[in-house]
């Protein structure tokens, strides 16, 4: 997957929080950006690696290796 070694730093960022389990707030807050570009940043994510939902982002991105649990 060519695309997905375009991913940004915040969009690993983001993609590692969220495999901690941290909701959009609490990811946000960490960040300190707003929920909605943390909305943002999972949507870009989401179409580069070629996916629709959290769950399916969260297990293409361990099979990628892009975050380790």
């Amino acid at each position: 997957m060519e695309e997905t070694k375009r991913l940004t730093k915040r969009q690993h960022e983001v993609l590692s929080l969220m495999a901690e389990g941290k909701s959009d707030r609490e990811i946000a807050d960490a960040l300190f950006v707003s929920p909605r570009t943390v909305h943002f940043h999972l949507y870009k994510a989401y179409g580069k690696l070629g996916v629709s939902n959290r769950v399916q982002a969260f297990r293409q991105a361990i099979a990628l290796g892009l975050i380790v649990v």
